[in-house]
């Protein structure tokens, strides 16, 4: 009987939902008009780096980044409030999640995932205007793992912007298309570290229910992660996520040119992930990514002399018992041509962690 009922619940979203944008934080879209909801998420999880790292930290990871503790990645409480015309957000999080992505923010801004209002500005058109804390567009995952194919993050998102400080234009474009245009502080950056702006492109194409491609663009002065020079950064990502039946697919593919006062530096990746869904309750899931950072763009490699670039795969179980639990395991290698991760003091070309989570949320 409690199959049945699960089975009840899955299977129109299995079979006849529309496919979410899982880049975004958020997938409930203010459902719920003029009213004030609040929400919950808990994500524990414990990991296990067989290279353990000396200082417990992961190394290039900032989402489930903490080895051989039980830990929680991210917790928050989700408020919202909708109307026709005015929406409002504001989602403190905590967790190791937050203590390494957040880490070059000040004080309590180091606990705000999003924190944002916006208006809409035609009564009869949906074209709204939101400023704050936003969620970030960029690659095809955000930090809500519930949400997503594979438990663990790809290198992709780890290294893009997961929030951005400033005002997001979303404007519709016929049936299918949505456009935002982005204005904010910097790449990752509620305090802004260079008092230049940065702007920002989205178009989300949705030709059937079953389909979703997104492209997003970058422009503005950053400096490096490895050696702080600052110049003009351009990237572009584009994505793909396909649902069908029993089989759910996504794809990213990004590509990054950074200009500094002695060079100009590129970095560049691409990921397949997949899910098969054995039963209501049971599910596999399967990635293969390659990341390439060598000059040290977005990531601080290890071996500076080496600088970073790696193969990696997973594969992965996810059971559900009930709507709102998600139980997970996950093992996850990384593979590279060089001695990019560190084991026993010394440098080496693989890394491999196993991970065991659990999720609730309502």
């Amino acid at each position: 009987m409690n199959k049945l009922l699960l089975l009840l619940i899955l299977l129109p979203q299995l079979l006849v939902a529309q496919v979410v944008n899982t880049a975004t934080m958020d997938t409930s879209d203010y459902a719920v008009k003029g009213k004030f909801t609040v929400e919950g998420y808990i994500d524990g999880y414990y990991a296990y780096n067989f290279n353990k790292p000396s200082k417990g930290d992961q190394p290039y990871l900032v989402s489930m980044a903490r080895h051989n503790e039980m830990n929680i990645n991210l917790a928050f409480v989700d408020l919202k409030y909708s109307s026709s015309r005015v929406r409002a957000r504001i989602v403190p999080g905590f967790g190791t999640f937050i203590n390494s992505n957040y880490a070059a923010e000040d004080g309590t801004l180091k606990n705000f995932i999003e924190a944002n209002a916006g208006y809409r500005l035609f009564k009869n058109k949906n074209v709204w205007i939101d400023a704050g804390v936003l969620g970030s567009p960029y690659t095809n995952e955000s930090a809500i793992s519930k949400d997503h194919l594979a438990y663990t993050r790809s290198l992709a998102a780890e290294f893009v912007p997961y929030y951005l400080s400033g005002m997001k234009l979303t404007i519709p474009a016929g049936s299918s298309l949505n456009v935002g245009i982005y204005l904010f502080n910097g790449w990752q950056q509620i305090r802004d570290q260079n008092s230049c702006k940065s702007v920002g492109t989205q178009l989300e194409w949705r030709p059937n229910d079953n389909v979703l491609l997104n492209w997003n663009t970058f422009t503005g002065r950053e400096r490096t992660s490895a050696d702080s020079l600052e110049g003009l950064r351009i990237f572009t990502d584009i994505y793909l996520i396909y649902q069908r039946g029993r089989w759910s697919f996504t794809s990213s593919f990004y590509a990054g040119q950074q200009n500094t006062p002695i060079d100009q530096r590129n970095w560049w990746q691409g990921n397949l992930i997949t899910r098969y869904q054995i039963n209501t309750i049971t599910s596999l899931s399967a990635r293969v990514e390659y990341f390439s950072d060598e000059r040290g763009v977005v990531s601080i490699p290890l071996n500076m002399q080496e600088g970073f670039r790696t193969l990696g795969a997973s594969l992965g179980m996810n059971i559900q018992p009930d709507a709102n639990f998600l139980f997970r395991t996950e093992i996850r290698h990384f593979s590279s041509g060089k001695n990019v991760f560190e084991r026993d003091n010394t440098f080496v070309n693989t890394s491999t962690t196993a991970t065991v989570s659990f999720c609730a949320w309502f």
